[in-house]
């Protein structure tokens, strides 16, 4: 058969599965009309900044398709996989370096002409970037076969496929514009603009809109998003990598569930969905990182200190950020509840400038931030919810009370509501 025919079937194949991937995750988070009224209403504001995604995805059902039908990866050893894919991160620091290097001439008073100055090294920069994205098929397969085996390793295909089949491709990623209520935090509208969008811009757009229509905003930046091909921005390290495709192919396998089909009917149900694709893709990507790259294996997590011991100075000096965050989470909702907005508001900043002061540069602490950042909640504490933090400690438990985690997906998976969620929790832990 002709290469081009071979091309054009697979990429019919892919694109025919994208579609109903990708349409699923639209169509279902439409829920009510009050909220896509108020994204309509945010739209009169981000229409010039938005995200062509149409674009991008028949551009990597195209990619895709040419990688499947060339069978790329096949062609490599096995013992020089793993190497090739690391090659290429290292290539993606080396850019980075040379970046940081172009934008200290640039910012340098001493230095009369940063277009000279930097001339060898924005050609250096284009030879670096060209072999890099030569690489970045290649890698792609790579690691595309290689997530394939840790899943079924771990009991998590059909007919010893994924399903979906994993396909993610590399690009710079768009950023979200979050929009809460002030009165309490709750993620109603998540708009995704334009990557290149200035920090200027970002603030005006904020400013606008929370003006506008008496809502909390923030464009904040995202590693990865659960399209089919999934989007995971450029990065040089092998455990995030690892762990940004894992998590975003979680989300295409709980969309074809009850679960990932409920995601945007509620923030209980966004919480559950983000927490279980965090739990599990660390999981998966544990896996990967063992078997295909062991000299990569973090270290253990610190003990810790048990009741009988005394924490010593420098334990009790090293900033806590998850505690304090939670804290002020707790806090906030609380001043929330009892109708205190703008005393709310005003405390988000007085944290917002605590937290700056102890390294961590949070250019915006509101309503929003925690909208965004509360439904991650695999681990305690940060910036989850209530103060025992319901839906992230019951997730944790179903995952503990599963003998693996097949049985922990394939168990929640088919769950719509956080009730299912907490009663399967609770007869666990009858039978125990």
């Amino acid at each position: 058969m002709p290469i081009r025919i071979r091309i054009c079937n697979q990429v019919r194949r892919i694109f025919k599965l994208g579609i109903i991937i990708t349409a699923s995750i639209f169509l279902l988070q439409q829920t009510n009309a009050e909220r896509v009224d108020l994204i309509g209403r945010v739209q009169a504001f981000t229409r010039h900044f938005e995200f062509d995604f149409v674009s991008w995805t028949l551009n990597a059902f195209w990619v895709k398709g040419i990688q499947k039908s060339l069978g790329i990866s096949t062609y490599i050893s096995e013992s020089n996989r793993s190497e090739i894919v690391l090659s290429y991160l290292d290539l993606e620091d080396l850019i980075n370096k040379v970046d940081r290097e172009i934008s200290g001439k640039f910012s340098d008073p001493e230095v009369a002409d940063p277009e000279g100055a930097t001339s060898n090294l924005r050609n250096l920069r284009d030879e670096l970037v060209q072999k890099r994205d030569s690489l970045a098929p290649i890698v792609e397969s790579i690691l595309q076969d290689q997530l394939s085996k840790s899943i079924a390793d771990l009991n998590l295909t059909f007919g010893g496929q994924p399903i979906p089949p994993i396909l993610y491709h590399v690009t710079e990623t768009p950023k979200s514009l979050i929009v809460s209520p002030r009165s309490v935090i709750r993620q109603d509208a998540n708009i995704s603009i334009e990557p290149d969008i200035s920090l200027d811009q970002q603030s005006v757009l904020e400013n606008k809109v929370d003006q506008s229509l008496n809502v909390s905003s923030l464009v904040v930046g995202v590693g990865g998003i659960g399209l089919y091909p999934t989007m995971v921005m450029e990065t040089n390290s092998i455990n995030w990598l690892a762990e940004v495709v894992s998590h975003e192919w979680v989300h295409n396998f709980l969309t074809l569930r009850p679960l990932g089909a409920s995601y945007g009917t509620s923030p209980d149900m966004r919480t559950i969905n983000e927490t279980v694709a965090n739990l599990a893709g660390k999981e998966i990507a544990a896996a990967l990182i063992e078997e295909f790259y062991p000299k990569f294996i973090p270290p253990p997590p610190q003990s810790q200190i048990s009741e009988n011991e005394t924490p010593s100075d420098d334990d009790q000096s090293v900033f806590d950020f998850d505690k304090e965050m939670h804290e002020t989470r707790v806090v906030v909702d609380s001043l929330l509840a009892d109708g205190k907005i703008e005393t709310a508001e005003n405390y988000m900043e007085q944290r917002r400038e605590f937290f700056w002061e102890n390294g961590y540069q949070i250019r915006k602490l509101n309503q929003a931030y925690f909208a965004f950042h509360g439904a991650y909640a695999d681990e305690p504490g940060g910036a989850s919810g209530a103060a025992e933090d319901p839906i992230g400690d019951a997730v944790r438990k179903l995952r503990s009370q599963n003998p693996s985690l097949a049985a922990f997906l394939n168990q929640i998976s088919w769950m719509w509501s956080l009730e299912q969620l907490q009663k399967a929790v609770q007869d666990s832990s009858n039978i125990n």
